[in-house]
């Protein structure tokens, strides 16, 4: 039985090495440091809302065939409604990707620093990051070779990798479990953590998720009788995300000092504590963290353009190989020089802020439609949560479209 269920490891882990990046790491840590265990809480809310939606997205892509873009671009019947709707899916995913993608290269290329130091290569007046590169160099190889299997190993590997280093720097603080088991369990908000708490939720229910999900999942699977493998697939690994993201948090709450800003100032802030071996576990979990992220980005708006655009999404296809190499290409660049262009970042968040409750939202219709799903379609209880976190999303929605322009 559990040779089976290995046998049938399926597209769950790229999901969660999606959403765990530096982005992610990042956030985690800060709110560890500011808050303690208290928002452990809203991570377990973040976990049961992603379960919930990418069920959904991997059903879809079983029992259709058909990855959501795909879906999109034959249900959506009014022209201009479909247009605007893959506008905005291509600016969110595919523009969305390419503005994060240096920031995916730059976190990972954070860990190996910490492990090996910082060495630059001087070209004229350019100073280029030499572990930018090398990150970019193991995602480009991995995407080229263009074969799922090898994709998917070696991203199962890395997702466990980083499982590994952040639980053991979580038991390495000893933390106060009867005091983790509470903030679980009890939702608690301390002053000032209404946005770390939208953070969390914002950080880990991802609008590209859902399509790399349905998309990976009649990649994986071609059988509606699979669906049983593919929602144990979803809740273990977006569990295993879920308590990586936990765990961050535990090992930041360990820290008494304020002046962490992200994963990096973590891993130095708790060698003087626990020891040299928890810098090097916090390190490679944050490569690992970033250089799956820096290959899941690029492949989902790969899928995605495809989708929206009528494209074949083989792995080998020339149009899909240009749009991974794109984002993955401009990635290296910004991380290697270190350029950081803050006006694409902002468009992409004001599209991303759209999309999440318009895809969630069109999720939930489309789960609903006996003519796509059949028998499959959604049940009474995964509407009502559905339903649920669907206003949950235009909550975190509207709350990202204003923070770009500074509202709140």
């Amino acid at each position: 039985m559990i040779l089976k269920f290995f046998k049938n490891i399926g597209p769950g882990p790229l999901v969660a090495a999606a959403f765990i990046g530096p982005g992610t790491v990042t956030l985690c840590t800060l709110a560890g440091v500011n808050f303690g265990y208290a928002l452990l809480w809203a991570m377990v809310l973040s976990i049961v809302a992603t379960i919930v939606l990418q069920e959904m997205a991997a059903r879809l892509g079983i029992v259709s065939q058909k990855g959501l873009s795909e879906v999109i671009r034959s249900e959506i019947k009014h022209p201009l409604v479909r247009g605007f709707a893959i506008l905005l899916i291509l600016s969110a995913i595919v523009i969305g990707n390419a503005a994060y993608e240096a920031g995916n290269i730059s976190g990972g290329a954070l860990g190996m620093q910490t492990l090996f130091g910082n060495p630059f290569l001087e070209l004229g007046s350019f100073k280029l990051n030499i572990m930018s590169l090398i990150i970019g160099l193991v995602a480009f190889v991995l995407l080229y070779v263009g074969n799922y299997k090898v994709l998917e190993k070696a991203l199962i590997f890395l997702v466990v990798l980083m499982s590994l280093a952040f639980l053991t720097t979580a038991i390495i603080t000893k933390p106060n479990l009867i005091e983790i088991f509470k903030s679980i369990v009890v939702p608690k908000f301390p002053e000032g953590s209404i946005l770390t708490i939208i953070g969390l939720v914002g950080t880990t229910v991802v609008p590209y998720n859902l399509f790399l999900h349905a998309s990976l999942a009649k990649t994986k699977w071609k059988d509606n009788s699979d669906l049983a493998f593919a929602r144990k697939d979803t809740i273990v690994a977006v569990v295993l995300g879920g308590i990586v993201s936990m765990c961050i948090i535990i090992s930041a709450s360990a820290i008494p000092s304020q002046d962490i800003s992200n994963a990096s100032d973590l891993a130095k802030g708790l060698e003087p504590l626990f020891g040299v071996y928890a810098k090097y576990f916090l390190a490679i979990g944050l490569f690992a963290a970033g250089i799956t992220s820096a290959i899941t980005a690029p492949l989902a708006a790969a899928f995605v353009a495809s989708g929206c655009l009528g494209w074949s999404a083989n792995l080998k296809s020339v149009k899909f190989r240009v749009v991974w190499m794109f984002i993955l290409g401009l990635g290296i660049m910004f991380s290697t020089i270190g350029f950081k262009s803050i006006e694409i970042i902002k468009l992409a968040q004001v599209a991303n802020g759209l999309l999440l409750p318009i895809i969630a939202g069109f999720l939930l219709w489309i789960m609903n439609k006996s003519s796509i799903l059949g028998t499959y379609k959604n049940s009474k209880l995964q509407n009502v949560l559905g339903f649920v976190i669907l206003v949950i999303t235009i909550f975190l929605g509207v709350k990202g479209i204003l923070s770009v322009f500074k509202i709140i």
